[in-house]
């Protein structure tokens, strides 16, 4: 019997940048794997930074990562978190990468003299990049979202590859999922659909067709726009998708599947599938809506105005919520404007629970440190991640230890008390890119501790990106007062998790606990920490 061939989906966006690709090529992962199809997903980037890692968050979002150490771009956080598939290096490929392997292989004269250009050179090898995540052969269908906007110079390489892709495997094994945008004109109150055909022509004149148009919009779409849309733009009515406006991200598979999505993607497919098993998604979305508790966290940060800059820890309360029957109301709190311990109270007096959020650089840094402070004086419930753990031991160290001006050697050199300083592997590093502690790494955890009740098991491994570690000379002295070290790495005898047994709930972490939350699985220390913050609500 000969073997099924490879099924690719590639999902691209037009009109403008934002419609929520990365949420679609999730969803039709979601759907696809319901069906009992065996799924993996891609982010192709066109931008040519070899990773996101070096980026400042107001350009990219947060930094997803892998357990493979990988620095890749959010919406593979999306991918794990709807597919509940882990990804590798694997799933993520910018111009910067396929660039960069080019042109070491013309260095090494592997091209035989040959004049190296975008086609054939730069297209095969993304080519051999997305057909190389499946060998061995381990999935049915390959999803590839492509960063970017149809119209777009650097994005032009990654499509005219999908072109040849198709020409190679025949229409019956690729498909095309184009994002667009139908806006509403409130002066003329009707719906536009130039954008779309505008976008669905350049995409045309590359050399490409979509077979269906997921169409981003505020309002109904109506059987005459429908139809105006499919007229012009060479599609099915049927294949003319409402991607409307929903409360929640897990709700778009749902929308999809109610207009027939999968079932579209398997017809052109040949496939005969099984019927989509939604009903736990269906679940979880009913009790997102109808929870019967409201709890309020502070997110303490420096990115507060960029909500994607923390992407992860937002899916990683909705998960924890639900688990918690509770509905997680965030406020944000822009550490730079906590200068003073009073700032606190007028802060953070209305908050059940308080989260310093990871960073770096020494910007809003004693904001942080004062917040730790505060949830650990007032007894409110206090998770740190990462820059939170640091902070949260600077803190302690000062104003418990006596250790006056104790402080991270990140932001003072000269402190006389480095009880965080860089990490041993780390002091003969130049590169920024790629050269952190990164990845998953194992965690022995202590019995009879929070955190220990909150995996319910001994070791666990966790993902991490960080440059500077608690520094051990000072564990004895923070020991004596009363810290916990809950959480030690194994190998390096690193500090990984610290708590207070005098406390409702204080945990901080070195690594990121986000990264690991899934839709029917929210990750242990937010779902404690969320309980937590509802026991304290009643006791206030």
């Amino acid at each position: 019997m000969p073997k099924r061939p490879v099924k690719y989906v590639f999902v691209l966006g037009g009109v403008m940048s934002g419609l929520g690709k990365g949420i679609a090529s999730a969803s039709i992962g979601y759907l696809l794997k319901s069906r009992g199809l065996r799924v993996t997903i891609m982010k192709l980037d066109p931008y040519l930074n070899v990773d996101p890692g070096t980026m400042n968050p107001y350009q990219h979002g947060e930094v997803f990562v892998l357990d493979d150490g990988s620095e890749t771009d959010l919406d593979l956080g999306h991918y794990e978190r709807f597919i509940n598939v882990p990804m590798s290096k694997a799933n993520n490929t910018t111009s910067g990468q396929i660039y960069q392997t080019v042109l070491d292989k013309e260095r090494k004269g592997d091209y035989l003299g040959q004049t190296i250009q975008v086609i054939p050179h730069i297209t095969d090898a993304i080519k051999e990049r997305i057909k190389s995540i499946n060998k061995p052969k381990r999935f049915d269908v390959i999803i590839c979202e492509v960063g970017g906007t149809v119209g777009d110079i650097e994005s032009l390489p990654f499509l005219e590859t999908i072109r040849q892709i198709r020409l190679e495997e025949g229409r019956e094994n690729c498909f095309i999922a184009h994002v667009t945008l139908v806006p509403y004109v409130k002066a003329s109150e009707e719906l536009k659909t130039k954008p779309t055909q505008h976008s669905v022509m350049k995409l045309r004149e590359i050399g490409l067709e979509p077979d269906i148009l997921l169409c981003r919009t505020s309002y109904t779409l109506t059987k005459s726009v429908k139809d105006k849309i499919a007229l012009f733009c060479n599609v099915r009515p049927s294949h003319v998708i409402e991607a409307r406006d929903v409360k929640n991200i897990y709700e778009v598979p749902l929308v999809f599947n109610r207009q027939g999505v999968g079932d579209i993607i398997l017809n052109q497919f040949n496939l005969d599938g099984k019927s989509p098993d939604v009903s736990q998604l269906e679940m979880f979305i009913d009790r997102f809506k109808n929870p019967t508790h409201e709890v309020s966290i502070a997110l303490c940060g420096k990115y507060t105005e960029l909500p994607d800059a923390y992407k992860s820890v937002l899916e990683a309360f909705i998960h924890s919520g639900v688990e918690n029957d509770a509905r997680v109301n965030i406020k944000w709190v822009n550490v730079e404007k906590i200068v003073e311990y009073d700032d606190c109270q007028k802060q953070l007096s209305d908050v059940d629970g308080i989260l310093v959020l990871p960073g770096f650089g020494d910007r809003g840094i004693e904001g942080k440190i004062l917040c730790g402070r505060y949830a650990r004086e007032e007894k409110v419930p206090y998770l740190g991640i990462c820059l939170g753990l640091q902070t949260a031991i600077i803190e302690f160290a000062r104003n418990v230890c006596g250790l006056e001006k104790a402080n991270s050697t990140e932001f003072s050199k000269r402190t006389p008390h480095p009880v965080i300083g860089l990490m041993k592997a780390q002091k003969r590093i130049r590169n920024k890119g790629g050269t952190m502690r990164l990845g998953a790494y194992p965690c022995e955890l202590t019995t009879g501790t929070r955190t220990f009740a909150a995996y319910r098991r001994k070791r666990i491994s966790e993902r991490h990106r960080h440059r500077y570690e608690v520094n051990n000379k000072y564990r004895k002295i923070l020991e004596k007062q009363g810290m916990i070290f809950s959480g030690i790495n194994p190998d390096l005898n690193l500090v990984e998790i610290i708590e207070f047994s005098d406390h409702p709930w204080f945990v901080a972490c070195q690594f990121h606990p986000e990264l690991k939350s899934r839709v029917n699985s929210a990750h242990p220390l937010f779902r404690e920490f969320v309980k937590a913050a509802l026991k304290h609500q009643n006791f206030k």
